[in-house]
């Protein structure tokens, strides 16, 4: 999928065509990260280049995203932290123009890079920009065609750039406005909580008080206060279970791996313990099914922050063998697994069995590993 595909073979039509579906590619998807993904990947197979990277540069001299293509994840955690705002990236940054180099080691801004780091040689850097502000920096490294990149690649990057540019603010604006959407559903939902269980808990509260009052002098009556107080606690609990998991997700919208990464970002930011997110190829599920399996990782994850004394929480969502498995795993302290699904003193329970039934609706299994001091597993599989 080179240029030459296109300059030689297909002519400017061809090449046209080619940057149209990398931009269509990009346009599909709404959330940052996952725009910075696709364009890179769609860079590496528009200009035929073994390797490419995305920075999105922040204030504090380093970048704030740093997407790679051609480097497994494995070869990622070796290389080692984010690289910082120097050498040629440096020069990409504050230069006006794009780089295209035959030997980037020959070049004096050249810095060199950690022992782990592929080699690169011929290489290729454009601005993605906005005006006069710049949204990052994209290059491509060692065109797997022999010759280096060419001066038709270097407009076709540019070109290709220009296009990232309007999708990467189109995602910005798109989360900003998700955020702004899931304020007013948080103002909704409280209203919602006032006006459904409220009354019965002011109930609750004047039946527990004339309980009280008649323990002594009339028990027959006692208990049918307690029993009432006993109805009206399952009545408010069903109603705030109702308004709280019944709910669909404001930001669901944009599929259940963005809501998913979204989600453990902001409760990796509002936890000691640490919350990470993968995702491997899953299929798109119905929509009902995805706001089952939403509920589900939420439901887990709210067990593994308050119950499990946890280090760290792995969400992973992965597609095999003709289901999308969820699984949501923690390295804390367990419990016995044959007591999951009843209440053991707090509301896990209460939550596994509402998972197995959220499971069940939708035609999928629950399973928990779990034991004593070595963490626990949910596990989600539903059919596609």
């Amino acid at each position: 999928m080179g240029t030459e595909a296109g300059a030689g073979g297909g002519g400017e039509g061809a090449t046209l065509h080619a940057v149209s579906s990398a931009v269509l590619a990009v346009t599909r998807h709404l959330s940052v990260h996952e725009v910075l993904q696709v364009i890179v990947r769609a860079a590496a197979q528009l200009l035929d280049a073994r390797y490419a990277a995305l920075g999105v540069p922040d204030d504090e001299g380093s970048f704030g995203e740093f997407v790679v293509e051609g480097v497994s994840d494995e070869e990622w955690d070796r290389i080692g932290p984010l690289p910082r705002q120097h050498g040629m990236l440096a020069a990409m940054l504050h230069g006006d123009t794009p780089k295209r180099l035959k030997d980037i080691r020959r070049e004096p801004e050249f810095e060199g890079w950690p022992v782990a780091h592929p080699v690169l040689k011929d290489f290729l850097g454009v601005r993605i920009q906005d005006g006069e502000d710049v949204l990052g920096i994209i290059f491509l490294a060692n065109k797997r065609t022999p010759g280096g990149f060419t001066e038709d690649d270097e407009e076709l990057l540019s070109l290709f750039a220009a296009h990232a540019a309007i999708a990467i603010i189109n995602a910005r604006l798109h989360e900003h406005n998700r955020e702004l959407t899931v304020v007013a559903e948080r103002n909704r939902l409280a209203r919602e909580l006032h006006d459904a269980v409220a009354q019965k808990l002011f109930s609750l509260r004047l039946t527990a008080r004339t309980a009280s009052a008649l323990a002594e002098r009339d028990p027959a009556r006692t208990v049918q206060e307690l029993e009432q107080v006993e109805r009206l606690a399952a009545e408010a609990l069903a109603e705030l279970r109702a308004v709280i998991f019944e709910l669909r997700p404001a930001d669901l919208a944009d599929g259940l791996v963005a809501s998913l990464r979204k989600h453990v970002e902001v409760l990796d930011r509002a936890h000691e313990t640490s919350v990470r997110f993968a995702a491997e190829g899953a299929d798109v599920l119905p929509e009902e099914h995805e706001t089952v399996a939403y509920r589900i990782a939420q439901e887990a994850l709210y067990n593994a922050l308050r119950h499990a004394d946890a280090r760290t929480v792995d969400v992973r969502l992965a597609a095999r063998d003709e289901h999308v498995v969820l699984e949501v795993a923690d390295d804390g302290s367990g419990f016995e697994a044959s007591e999951a699904g009843r209440s053991n003193g707090d509301d896990r329970g209460l939550g596994l069995a509402s998972m197995r039934e959220r499971a069940c609706s939708i035609g999928g299994t629950l399973t928990i590993d779990a034991a004593p001091g070595r963490g626990t597993t949910v596990r989600l599989e539903v059919p596609l």
